[in-house]
């Protein structure tokens, strides 16, 4: 562990214009730099770098951070690998604190990757040194045109038939039967210790850095009441729904190619590899998650999708594309002639038939789906009506409003509608499913709602401004980013300033989930005695906490020419928080008060009896009273 008065000395020194200087050409741009962004493809510089608040932001695809979250990114690093490499950088020297529990837990993550580490070895002995292993697994891999230097490559083996073989070999040399029960390596039944993978090709998993983390194997034998494929169980170093098999391998090709192929299986993925196709990852069998998309993400924008010509398993895989659709990632789908897969067609077809077929065939998923759906509702209007909404619902979900607006225009012309009724529908489920993050709990680690999304929901259409729900978004932002920006400044009688804005907001819920959070954090630690700066939220483990606070403090720096220039000096920051607390808090208040008169006379309209009526009544001549008080102060903020 690294102590946090380290953590602070190495983000100190690293420099955000330094380190990020490093991987990119930055160009000075007033007080700040501009790059195109190393994250994703662009023409016109939208990546930029603020020296005085120590953060970067690309406003093309949301990338945002400190110096530490640059290098992760950039490097694909844990966080404290990130720091050890700055400290690296800057001639920083890390004494960690390991207290007891933290070298316990280090001690047990360590042994789970040395046992697997054994495992996949024992498996590779098995299938190039053994009989079984050469006469059954050997010549399976083989027989799919395995070349021996691509099963090394993937480290692929063999687990014998014998039940207790790898048990016997892992103890015999000292492995604790705790960690191969763990890794579910081994198992014990009636007091009987046996192997998991028994008589199975073996297919070792791998995290970004190479380790191995798990296995799948698969059984050659033909009995249909032995599953195919059986898998390691998740554990404290394997979660699958944040892996993809293959992208150990991929990664760098995916960036340098800025294309990700998908596939369904592990011998798909190592057959295109040995092709020199090695921008493929797999999901394995299994639904995309969140967290794997979002892998994908880091290395590209562009994702296309591999299919067979079964049209069934077509249907049913393309539902689950809109989340790809939803993390703002651009999708195509390949379909492969009846009865071929990526394996045996690129074992077929070669390099270049196979990138020659890629380059033919590739459609855009919302176009594809559109057109499949026609193909299967014909004139049927009851199918075309759920056709419709089904593709209302995919476009939806696309968090770029240009995009979004293009391809309402492509499919009204598909579709035989008119323009706006999609643009209508589309509208209602975009502010439904803001709608539905409002009425979440706020202090959800992660609303899943990335903040560019958010701003983007917020500008999509020109009349959206009008709308008061914007209003009020717009009052909490300026809100949530003084308290960041602010936090730890001092007001009159040294009263902090984050610790008198929560006190002013306590009883007042904020709009959006993400804000409420911020706001639930800062409070969670000022109960412990703690202010919280910028900094904190910024180096945030939840991406979307970190994103937001980038985006609220990344205000437009004044260039110093209007010193240099023109000699108009402009007061700091600093030197006028103080009316900048004052006024967004009284701000925010008058939203809240306008919208509780509001929601009153709303109910007013809708009484029934005398008695509400005036209860009504009271109400908002309370609230017009609070309104009055407020509209004083704000006018009478002195500035200290």
């Amino acid at each position: 562990m690294i102590p946090p008065q380290t953590v602070a000395k190495i983000m100190d020194a690293a420099q955000i214009q330094e380190v990020v200087g490093e991987f990119v050409t930055l160009k000075k741009r007033g007080a700040n730099y501009v790059a195109n962004c190393p994250f994703h493809n662009e023409k016109t510089p939208s990546f930029s770098v603020s020296p005085a608040k120590g953060i970067y932001k690309c406003f093309g695809c949301g990338n945002a951070g400190n110096s530490a979250k640059f290098v992760m990114e950039h490097e694909n690093m844990s966080y404290p690998e990130a720091l050890r490499f700055l400290a690296k950088r800057y001639n920083i020297e890390i004494e960690e604190v390991n207290t007891e529990e933290a070298i316990e837990e280090k001690q047990e993550r360590d042994s789970l990757f040395i046992v697997n580490e054994f495992a996949s070895h024992y498996y590779q002995k098995n299938l190039f040194e053994t009989d079984e292993g050469k006469s059954i697994g050997l010549s399976y891999f083989r027989e799919r045109g395995f070349r021996e230097e691509t099963i090394k490559k993937f480290q692929l083996g063999y687990s014998l038939e014998q039940y207790d073989a790898l048990f016997k070999e892992a103890t015999a040399k000292g492995y604790k039967v705790e960690y191969l029960q763990k890794l579910g390596l081994a198992r014990n039944k009636n007091g009987r210790d046996y192997d998991f993978f028994r008589a199975r090709v073996q297919f070792p998993i791998f995290n970004l850095s190479g380790k191995v983390i798990a296995f799948a194997g698969r059984t050659l034998k033909k009995d249909k009441k032995i599953p195919k494929y059986i898998n390691s169980p998740e554990t404290e170093i394997y979660h699958k729904s944040f892996i993809l098999y293959g992208m150990y391998f991929a990664k760098r090709a995916i960036r340098q190619q800025d294309e990700c192929f998908m596939v369904e299986g592990y011998t798909d993925v190592i057959s295109l590899h040995q092709a020199g196709i090695e921008n493929v990852v797999a999901s394995s069998g299994t639904s995309l998650t969140e967290e794997q998309i979002r892998l994908v993400k880091r290395y590209t924008p562009n994702i296309t999708m591999l299919y067979d010509g079964d049209a069934a398993g077509l249907k049913a895989a393309i539902r689950g594309t809109d989340m790809i659709l939803e993390q703002g990632l651009n999708v195509k789908v390949v379909v492969l002639p009846d009865g071929e897969d990526p394996d045996s067609f690129v074992q077929q077809q070669g390099r270049t038939g196979f990138e020659e077929y890629i380059a033919e065939n590739a459609k855009d998923f919302i176009f594809f789906k559109t057109n499949l759906l026609l193909e299967e509702a014909k004139d049927d209007p009851v199918k075309k009506t759920a056709l419709v909404r089904d593709i209302i619902q995919t476009l939806a979900k696309i968090p770029d409003p240009i995009k979004r607006a293009l391809y309402i225009k492509e499919c009204s012309n598909l579709l035989d509608l008119s323009e706006q009724i999609i643009i209508n529908e589309t509208n209602k489920l975009k502010w439904g499913q803001l709608k539905k993050q409002q009425e979440r709990a706020p202090d959800v680690p992660n609303m899943g709602m990335d903040i560019v999304e958010v701003e983007q929901i917020m500008e999509k259409e020109s009349d959206a401004r009008e709308d008061k729900n914007y209003l009020y978004i717009n009052q909490e932002k300026a809100l949530v980013r003084v308290l960041l920006e602010f936090g730890k400044h001092e007001l009159e009688l040294e009263v902090p300033v984050g610790a008198y804005i929560i006190s002013e907001i306590e009883e007042l819920t904020l709009d959006l989930p993400v804000h409420q959070q911020i706001v639930n954090l800062y409070k969670l630690h000022l109960e412990e005695g703690k202010l919280l700066d910028a900094d904190f939220f910024i180096a945030h483990e939840d991406d979307t906490v970190s994103k937001t606070a980038v985006t609220l403090i990344h205000a437009q720096e004044l260039s110093e020419n209007w010193e240099k220039k023109h000699n108009i000096f402009i007061t700091p920051k600093t030197m006028r928080f103080k009316a900048d607390v004052y006024s967004s808090l009284n701000a925010f208040k008058m939203a809240q008060v306008k919208r509780l008169m509001d929601e009153c006379l709303q109910e007013l309209q809708n009484a029934k009896s005398e008695e509400e009526i005036k209860e009504f009544q009271e109400t908002y001549m309370t609230l017009m009273e609070w309104q009055r008080e407020l509209a004083t102060e704000r006018k009478t903020v002195i500035v200290r």
